[in-house]
């Protein structure tokens, strides 16, 4: 099982940019789907975006698409998701994930590893 350790939450104001990342242990990282969901007070998991196995092609939510970005640094066992124009409705602990499978999924139980979460808080 892969282990996976987010960092780079915080407290920032609307419009700000972050960085998140995730260093995986046990496997590494190209051979696997990755990608970041976020859970806000009170509701569900939501997906955010994944990158497939190969770097070859990416999926974000709408709500996120054109502000943020998912990189993998394979070299360094890490992905990134660089979040741009923060609003506050992105407030949520974010969390790194894993997927054994080929292609992509947006459900939160298709994805095997996760990392215990950063919490991210947009002010306005």
């Amino acid at each position: 099982q892969v282990q996976l350790v987010e960092s780079g939450g915080g407290l920032v104001q609307a419009g700000d940019s972050l960085t998140l990342s995730c260093a995986a242990s046990g496997r590494p990282l190209s051979t696997n789907i990755m990608g970041w969901f976020r859970q806000a007070p009170g509701k569900e998991r939501e997906f955010v975006a994944a990158i497939s196995r190969n770097n070859a092609s990416t999926y974000y939510a709408d709500s996120v698409k054109g502000r943020f970005s998912i990189s993998r640094n394979s070299a360094k066992n890490t992905i990134y998701l660089q979040m741009n124009s923060l609003k506050p409705e992105d407030t949520a602990v974010y969390y790194c994930v894993q997927r054994d499978g080929i292609y992509i999924k947006t459900s939160p139980y298709q994805y095997d590893s996760w990392g215990q979460g950063t919490q991210i808080t947009v002010s306005s």
